[in-house]
């Protein structure tokens, strides 16, 4: 089987619920996910706990998450070390949106990426950011330089890569200037964002096809947003396009708040995994483990989103 890396986003799931989950759960709950396997998690986030309430406790969660990490067994520090393959180190994705967030992030131990949302829609980067096209891209070159100082990691997400529903100019060649513009100031990392969930599979095979040969040297995630219908058909299409970078969330639970429809959220997780593993993909999750995690995450849906229940 083929390694692929899944990264579970709870801090995408939970941004936008009213009721505050406490701050020690958070942390047992990303405790639970690196021993059921996950080695990429968006955990955190460091923005104005004015416009995002549930992440005002981002420091505190990761101070408790690093005290609980030294209790997790070395199997699940350094897989693969018994058996001689690589061994991948826990990565913890701390999301910013200005340049006192990037603050915040580095001098918050444990984060080891810092996650930044590039936005290519005017529409979008001015309703979130209040800024410019120029403005984001000499944000992003300072991102890349302090992270790089600082010895850490740099994702940058491009929101509404797969069209705006703001009768916005788009194409592919508006993503493509984009990437070729993150591989000139030596961005590695990034992910292609539906960030409404309009896309259709068709329409995330061929993007991915015909962006991926420009950003040789780049590796060139998605993070899509779906219905539950047609979320296996996004996976499988982008994956049999050549992705092996998948961003998701256990249940399906968060999404963008200006989708204006609440079954357009996260692929769930375990669907991710369910897709990938018919297709030929190894995202090395533990199933046993993963149980746990959907036990937690149903708790999260039933006390603090107010959800359904996921079996």
């Amino acid at each position: 089987m083929e390694t692929v890396k899944v990264i579970e986003c709870p801090r995408d799931a939970w941004q936008g619920l009213q009721e505050f989950i406490p701050t020690e759960y958070k942390a047992e709950y990303l405790k639970q996910l690196a021993l059921a396997g996950f080695r990429h998690i968006d955990a955190v986030s460091f923005v104005s706990p004015k416009h995002v309430k549930q992440m005002a406790d981002s420091e505190e969660v990761m101070a408790k998450l690093n005290a609980a990490l030294p209790s997790l067994s070395p199997e699940h520090r350094n897989r693969g070390q018994d058996t001689g393959a690589t061994i991948e180190p826990l990565e913890i994705i701390g999301i910013v949106v200005n340049e006192k967030g990037l603050e915040r992030a580095l001098a918050t131990p444990g984060v080891t990426t810092i996650g930044y949302p590039y936005s290519i829609s005017a529409y979008f980067r001015r309703a979130n950011a209040n800024m410019t096209r120029e403005e984001t891209r000499q944000l992003v070159e300072k991102l890349k330089k302090q992270t790089a100082a600082a010895n850490r990691g740099l994702v940058v997400y491009i929101s509404m890569a797969f069209g705006n529903p703001y009768d916005e100019p788009w194409g592919p060649e508006i993503v493509t200037d984009a990437l070729e513009w993150l591989k000139d100031i030596r961005v590695r990392t990034v992910s292609l964002a539906d960030t409404v969930g309009t896309a259709t599979p068709e329409l995330v095979g061929n993007l991915y096809r015909e962006v991926k040969d420009h950003v040789a040297g780049i590796a060139l995630g998605v993070h899509l947003h779906s219905r539950p219908e047609n979320a296996e058909e996004k996976i499988l299409a982008a994956y049999e396009a050549g992705c092996r970078r998948f961003d998701s969330a256990l249940t399906g639970l968060g999404g963008c708040p200006f989708a204006g429809d609440n079954l357009v959220g996260n692929i769930a997780t375990e669907n991710v995994l369910a897709a990938l593993e018919k297709a030929g993909g190894d995202p090395g999750i533990d199933p046993a483990r993963l149980a746990k995690t959907l036990e937690m995450t149903n708790e999260i849906r039933a006390k603090y989103a107010h959800a359904p229940l996921v079996n």
